[in-house]
């Protein structure tokens, strides 16, 4: 995989499914599971990290395509971001694909994975507000064939950790059938680690709007009173047009939920306010908002 792999790793296993990974997991503890390696060799190379063993997923078919069922799309693990920015998986979920198409050059869509940027939760990843916005849950698969679903949202935000030996199998998402957009702001180096994203989806049939906004925090965060807010405006039977005071109001209210002002200070203590820099990144969530929501609408 690199120069340095084979000093740092003692062993590679190349499981052929989902079961064997498991059992390989569960038989070397201290193994790490690699997909893509985007990140992990990342850190290998960097000194930052010295598996005792890795456990290859690249050979697991099973997780790298999908399927229908039971309407929602049960997308494997091991998809990369250059499969799902494909036409035909951006006409089953296109916020994803188009979070897909921005994570970064072709050599990074082409070996990271779907499964690999969940499971390392970095803030900055494309896909995490996308799947926060559509409510998706993860299947995790465990040792003796078990399998069990938490949502996406509880294992970003720690409520629900992977336990020994678990992987994330798959990713199970509804299909909506109604208009998605992701839109990412990145720094002045061009095409990269987004400074701020924001994902908008369309609910028709709870007549709905979700929101997320990512990589301004740990985890990708739900404006849900401006969800509530701006769904109750919308004409669901009709055009579901709005004027643009009512998209700039919706961008600056998930904007201030998402960065709040300081809280007020104590009788004889100076008030705190947001630095220029904090104010220009509420600026730009504002913005990346509202012309999510008003792309959704029309």
């Amino acid at each position: 995989m690199t120069t340095h792999a084979p000093r740092t790793a003692q062993s590679v296993t190349l499981p052929a499914s989902l079961d064997e990974a498991v059992a390989a997991l569960s038989a070397m503890p201290a193994a790490v599971p690699v997909a893509g390696g985007t990140d992990l060799m990342a850190a290998v190379n960097k000194g930052q990290l010295r598996p005792a063993g890795l456990v290859g997923l690249g050979r697991i078919s099973e997780i790298r395509g999908w399927r229908y069922q039971d309407g929602h799309a049960l997308l494997g693990a091991g998809l990369t971001h250059a499969r799902m920015g494909r036409p035909d998986f951006a006409a089953l979920i296109p916020a994803l694909a188009a979070s897909a198409r921005a994570a970064g050059p072709p050599q990074i869509r082409n070996a990271g994975t779907l499964g690999g940027n969940i499971a390392s939760s970095a803030p900055t990843g494309d896909s995490l507000p996308v799947l926060a916005a559509l409510e998706a849950d993860l299947v995790i698969a465990g040792p003796g064939g078990a399998r069990r679903e938490i949502p996406v949202s509880h294992l970003l935000a720690g409520r629900e950790m992977l336990g020994p030996a678990e992987l994330i199998g798959f990713v199970r998402v509804p299909l909506l059938h109604a208009p998605q957009v992701f839109l990412k702001a990145t720094g002045r180096t061009g095409p990269g680690r987004a400074t701020a994203s924001v994902a908008v989806v369309l609910d028709p049939a709870r007549r709905g709007v979700r929101c997320a906004v990512g990589a301004i925090a740990p985890m990708p965060l739900r404006p849900l009173e401006a969800e509530r807010w701006i769904g109750s405006l919308i004409d669901w039977d009709g055009e579901r047009g709005l004027e643009g005071e009512a998209l700039t109001a919706f961008g600056e209210y998930v904007a201030a939920a998402c960065i709040p002002d300081p809280a007020p200070a104590p009788e004889g203590q100076e008030q705190q306010v947001l630095s220029p820099a904090v104010l220009h990144l509420r600026r730009t969530v504002a913005a990346l908002a509202r012309r999510a929501l008003g792309r959704a609408l029309s």
